[in-house]
């Protein structure tokens, strides 16, 4: 069966990343930047605290 937060957690990822780079594309930089950073986050999150023992 699927994990649910584990898997919401990756799409959430996926799209931050897609918001990022329309960002980057439409020269807002700001929010490109603030999109990358919180999907770094979201990855190290879901790598470090979720894991199964």
């Amino acid at each position: 069966m699927v994990d649910v937060v584990p898997t919401g957690l990756a799409v959430v990822v996926v799209v931050l990343f897609g918001i990022g780079l329309w960002a980057m594309s439409a020269g807002n930089l700001t929010l490109a930047g603030t999109s990358f950073l919180s999907a770094s986050i979201g990855i190290y999150f879901r790598e470090t605290r979720l894991q199964e023992s």
